[in-house]
This record gives C-alpha cells, sequence and structure tokens, in this order.
C-alpha cells in the first residue's frame, strides 16, 4: 500500500530560498523543461550537472545559444559564470550527485501511444548509475505508476535497495511556461509524491529552495495523475472554447468580447482563447498518456476522448476555411500563393514540437498551394522531405491570404491592412483589419 499523509499534516510547506546550499545535483535531460529546471537549482545556490546525451545541445548551453525566457538566459549567463552549473554526456557523473531530476521528452507516436524511449533509457541510465541514499526525482509527464516501474522497482531488482530505506524515489512535475516571460517559476507551488511517505519527505527537503511552496501528496501516483489532470482540464476547455468561438460566428458575435465579458465573473469561470489547435510538448501529448491506461483496463472517457479529437481535427478546419477564403476572393486553391505568419506553437518560443502549423502547411501543399512562412524565431523548418527557410520583408510583398498561426510580441501586424485576405486564427488581432477568423 502507498504510504499516505496524515490528515491532520500540513500539505503546502513555504519555503524561503537559500543563497547557497551544500548539496549537488544532476539533471537527466536539458531540454526545454530540463534546462530551465537546472537553472532554477542553480539559482538556488545549488551546484548542478546537465546530463545530455545530445552533444550539439551541450555546446549550444555553452555558447548560451539557446530558446530560453529573458529570465531564464539571465540565469543561464550567471549560472556558466558562476560556476554552479556543468554540462556532461557521461551519465557517470550520476553517481556523484545528492539529489537527481530526471526531464526528458515524453511524447506520443502517430497512433498516439505513448513514446516511452527516451525516458526509459533515462531512467535506465540514473539506475545503472546510482548510488546508496540519493533521491531521484522524476519530473517528466508520464503514465500512472511510472516512477515505481522505471526507477523503484529496478533499483530493487539491481542492487537490493529499498524505496524509503536505501534510496528515495518521488514524482514532481515540472510546471514551466515556456516564452511567458511573467511566468515566475519560484512562485509555483511544486507537487511532490514519493514512492513512500518517507521518499516524499525526502524530496521535499531537496525541491524546497526552488520554489516557493511544496505541496505533498499521498504517492507517486497521485503526483502523477496531478499533472495529466492538470493539462487534460485545458485540453477539454481548449477543445470547448473552439467550439463555442465557431458558434459565436454563426450569430456574428466576437467570441473574445464574450469571453473577456465572461471573465469579470469573480468565481466558477477560467477564460480560455480559441485557436488554430495546440502544440509543444503538453497538451497534444499528456491526455493520451493517461487514456492510453484506460483503454487497457476498458474504462471509458468519452469527454477526454472527444476533446483529444476536436483538437486534432482543428488544424484541418484551418485549411478548409482557407479554401473558403480563396473561394471568396476568386483565387484558385492550385498556385495560390499562402503565407503562413508564425510556426512555434505559441508566442515567444523556437518550438515548433507539434505545432498545428505544421499539418496546416502540409495539407496546403498537398492542395497544391504556393505555400511560404515567416517567423522570426524559427529561421528554418523541415516540412516533410523539404527543408523551407522564413520568408524575409513579407510585408512589402502581395499575398492571395495570409494565415496568422501565432503573432510574437516583437511583430507589427499592421501591415496585414492592406493584404488581399486574412485569416486571424489567434482572434487576437484589431477588429481594424478586418482578419476573418474560424
Amino acid at each position: 500500500m502507498h504510504g499516505v499523509w496524515p490528515n491532520s499534516e500540513v500539505r503546502t510547506q513555504s519555503v524561503s530560498p537559500s543563497p547557497r546550499t551544500s548539496i549537488n545535483a544532476v539533471v537527466v535531460g536539458l531540454g526545454y523543461v530540463g534546462l530551465p529546471t537546472a537553472l532554477s537549482l542553480a539559482d538556488a545556490g545549488i551546484a548542478v550537472t546537465g546530463v545530455d546525451i545530445d552533444e550539439s545541445r551541450l555546446l549550444a548551453i555553452k555558447a548560451e545559444q539557446v530558446d530560453l525566457a529573458e529570465a531564464d538566459h539571465e540565469r543561464l549567463t550567471r549560472s556558466l559564470s558562476n560556476g554552479l552549473l556543468t554540462v556532461t554526456t557521461n551519465a557517470a557523473a550520476v553517481a556523484e550527485a545528492d539529489v537527481v531530476l530526471i526531464s526528458v521528452p515524453t511524447p506520443v507516436d502517430a497512433h498516439l501511444v505513448p513514446d516511452m524511449r527516451a525516458l526509459t533509457a533515462a531512467c535506465a541510465s540514473v539506475v545503472a548509475n546510482a548510488r546508496e541514499g540519493q533521491t531521484i526525482v522524476l519530473t517528466s509527464t508520464t503514465y500512472v505508476g511510472c516512477t515505481r516501474d522505471l526507477i523503484a522497482e529496478p533499483l530493487r531488482h539491481r542492487n537490493g535497495w529499498i524505496a524509503g530505506e536505501d534510496v528515495y524515489v518521488a514524482f514532481s512535475p515540472e510546471r514551466i511556461d515556456p516564452g511567458v516571460a511573467r511566468h515566475d517559476r519560484s512562485a509555483t507551488p511544486r507537487i511532490v509524491g514519493g514512492v513512500s511517505a518517507e521518499c516524499g519527505r525526502r524530496a521535499q527537503e531537496a525541491l524546497a529552495s526552488t520554489a516557493a511552496s511544496v505541496h505533498a501528496v499521498s504517492s507517486s501516483e497521485s503526483a502523477e495523475l496531478t499533472k495529466l489532470l492538470e493539462n487534460s482540464f485545458r485540453a477539454v476547455n481548449i477543445a470547448m472554447i473552439n467550439e463555442f468561438a465557431d458558434s459565436c460566428r454563426a450569430f456574428d458575435v466576437d467570441p473574445i468580447e464574450v469571453i473577456e465579458a465572461a471573465a469579470t465573473k469573480p468565481y466558477g469561470f477560467m477564460p480560455f482563447h480559441p485557436g488554430p489547435g495546440v502544440g509543444g510538448h503538453c497538451i497534444p501529448c499528456d491526455t493520451h498518456y493517461l487514456l492510453w491506461q484506460l483503454r487497457a483496463q476498458r474504462l471509458p472517457a468519452p469527454l477526454m476522448n472527444a476533446a483529444m479529437g476536436s483538437i486534432a481535427a482543428r488544424p484541418r478546419r484551418v485549411v478548409d476555411r482557407a479554401r473558403q477564403l480563396l473561394a471568396d476572393h476568386a483565387k484558385r486553391v492550385t498556385g495560390a500563393r499562402v503565407l503562413v505568419l508564425g510556426v512555434a506553437y505559441k508566442p515567444g518560443v523556437a518550438d515548433v514540437r507539434e505545432s498545428p502549423a505544421l499539418e496546416i502547411m502540409a495539407e496546403l501543399a498537398g492542395l497544391g498551394v504556393d505555400v511560404s512562412y515567416a517567423d522570426p524565431h524559427v529561421p528554418t523548418l523541415r516540412l516533410g522531405e523539404t527543408a523551407l527557410q522564413s520568408s524575409d520583408q513579407v510585408e512589402s510583398q502581395e499575398w492571395d491570404l495570409v494565415i496568422v498561426h501565432t503573432m510574437h510580441p516583437e511583430c507589427d501586424p499592421g501591415w496585414l491592412g492592406g493584404q488581399n485576405a486574412v485569416l486571424d486564427t489567434t482572434y487576437r488581432l484589431s477588429p481594424e483589419l478586418r482578419c476573418a477568423h474560424l
């Protein structure tokens, strides 16, 4: 039976970050989540070694040529200069750490089945190099029971170590909002759930300096489900608000005006905004980890399944609307010059993982459209077997249709008013530009 906190115990603990600590940490995986995680630890005075199998990624980190929010760029410069952050491809560094955090991608494959290859390899590497007394924390979003399956049990089989006695194993999902400068990671409570109560306590101690508070749950499984709930909640609401925005168009009503009006209610409502679909490493993937497990247990989840299906269909709706707008302006689809403005999955980042723009562009190209893109954060892009470059001076060109997919903060949309047709999938541009919507 999993360890359970007594009901009388206070689960959320406020902590004061230490200027420097005596412990040292290893972060396995230095991607979009792992690197900010390492920087948070270094910022709290913890000596961190980042481990990643990608040598080119490590070179980019050392050269400070990585896609980070401005605050994290400052942290990177500071952490490299003061020596609190070092990087290596050598997993043997794990053996020298007091605390090990695992933060690697957990995508889904083409059949929406969890792709566990990176996580399985990372956990196996940690297990092979672990030493007795360490605290090992998995932060990657994953299925329920994964922390126990890939870390605690292998340590028991390999070394005879019991989690909670010889080694301390926990799950603590990372909560970051890439590209959002106002997001203060240290002010966001950390969720921690241990394989045992003692594992949870040790993980709380290890992570206390990286957050304003730590909220303990009764088990690693509860922590894993917490992360899945957070992103499934977002997925369901995004699917609903997209559907609602489509309904508003039928009544010739601005959906953003309605959403903003509803948001004045101080309780019972949380604003979500419509768009061309969802991308990145979380929303398109995470719910499928839960649905995969539920299918194996023959448990229905009609609402979540419908939401994920609706989200997956959204890029196709953008393509259908684009075809309609071209027809409305007497433009043939074949050979039409269409610009996709912004291909990153959200403003302020260079990440194109699961970006709806990729599917939209591929669909348009398949219809014979002469499709281009412009994105200051994404200078090059591979679309299938085709390598593309971000178009220059798009403002001075005439396009049959401009599809606004991602509007980065530094981009001025004023020039769009002079174009033949503009499809604003973000619903964020000024009404004065007279854009069409989905």
